[in-house]
């Protein structure tokens, strides 16, 4: 018996992309975005795999944490602020939790995924750091090889993250969020971010 897959879950049909709120179609998007990145920083790790450090390389290990504290962090904010919580709010009342003295919801597990992101980041980046710093050689290719490994962890924690809210967690929200709620979030968009939704 094999656990299920984690990209085939179990009763939930994704909601169309032209069917989705705008401000669900607005963190799609970013998402796209993200995803584009995730790629140009796996095939660093790769080259770093296959190279070693180099300043292009280091270049480009620079940018996709520059992209991360930029982009990644706002983009969670917008989720945490403005979704999150009267998403979880409604499937707690839908049931669409699970039991226990604290029922969790969907909301719960991507928050996690969020902390989780920032542990991941923070490992990764400060191994790549540390291993600059050492004359050993042998040290060194094991912190690196350490750092990759702990930066290909955080590619599958954010391509999972991402694929479990455009195909589930969106579709939950579609199911039981009004217009006029999602009317509020767009508002509270402009309000927070200083972002409007065409």
């Amino acid at each position: 018996m094999d656990p299920p897959d984690a990209y085939k879950p179990p009763g939930i049909t994704a909601v169309p992309y032209g069917e989705l709120a705008p401000f669900l179609r607005h963190l799609s998007e970013e998402h796209k975005f993200i995803l584009a990145e995730l790629d140009q920083f796996e095939k660093a790790l790769l080259e770093v795999r296959k190279e070693g450090i180099s300043k292009t390389l280091n270049k480009k290990l620079a940018d996709f944490f520059k992209f991360l504290d930029e982009i990644i962090v706002l983009h969670h904010l917008k989720e945490e602020r403005i979704l999150f919580p009267i998403l979880h709010d409604r499937l707690l009342d839908q049931g669409e939790h699970a039991p226990g003295s604290v029922p969790e919801t969907a909301v719960d597990m991507l928050e996690n995924d969020h902390i989780k992101t920032m542990q991941l980041v923070t490992l990764t980046f400060s191994l790549m750091g540390l291993s600059s710093r050492l004359t050993d050689l042998s040290s060194r290719a094991v912190l690196i090889d350490t750092a990759i490994e702990q930066g290909n962890s955080l590619i599958e924690l954010l391509r999972l993250h991402i694929f479990r809210e455009d195909n589930v967690v969106f579709a939950l929200a579609h199911k039981y969020l009004t217009k006029e709620e999602f009317q509020v979030m767009e508002n509270q968009l402009k309000k927070y971010f200083s972002l409007g939704l065409t």
